[in-house]
């Protein structure tokens, strides 16, 4: 935990990182952002640890939006949260909250899905300390549509997608990182 004497951390919008696995995606996508924290020094490095200390806890008010967005969307035949989780189970896909990990290096966690109206991709990127700045965690959003509804969905959504992926990583910085 954070103790009242240091200062707090703050998310910060950064450019999409070139780094990142999702980079080749970035070029004709129709939602690129990626958002920052500093991870304290004695935070673990283990990038699971991290990416389920961003995604495993969302608050009460986002499970609410997820509930809105599964019986709206749903009712329009896109995958809810739930059908996501499922067939992730059943294809033996390791998962964080409904989300299926599909790709997991020393570094870097992407999860994602795809569905007849979008492709989303979601990346937890750990940069190491660099030239004495301290190591940082990146939450990189890809968002590829491929229709009306998916470009409608998106407009949507993304306001609500701005304040979700920044919450969860300060909540996940006010709540204390995993350490070494």
């Amino acid at each position: 935990m954070r103790r009242l004497d240091q200062p707090r951390e703050r998310v910060r919008s950064v450019p999409p990182p070139s780094e990142s696995k999702l980079a080749p995606l970035f070029g004709r996508a129709d939602l690129v952002d990626a958002f920052a924290i500093r991870l304290p020094p004695r935070a673990t490095s283990d990038i699971e640890a991290l990416a389920r200390a961003v995604l495993s806890h969302p608050p009460r008010w986002l499970r609410g939006l997820m509930g809105v967005r599964d019986a709206t969307m749903g009712a329009l035949g896109v995958k809810t949260s739930s059908q996501i989780g499922r067939q992730a189970r059943r294809q033996g896909k390791a998962q964080i909250d409904f989300f299926p990990v599909l790709m997991r290096l020393d570094d870097e966690l992407v999860v994602g899905e795809d569905d007849r109206h979008l492709d989303f991709r979601a990346s937890i990127l750990r940069r190491p300390e660099r030239g004495g700045a301290p190591a940082e965690l990146v939450a990189i959003t890809v968002v590829h549509c491929h229709n009306r509804l998916g470009r409608l969905y998106l407009a949507t959504i993304e306001p609500f997608h701005v304040q979700v992926v920044r919450s969860n990583l300060q909540r996940a910085a006010d709540r204390g990182w995993p350490l070494t």
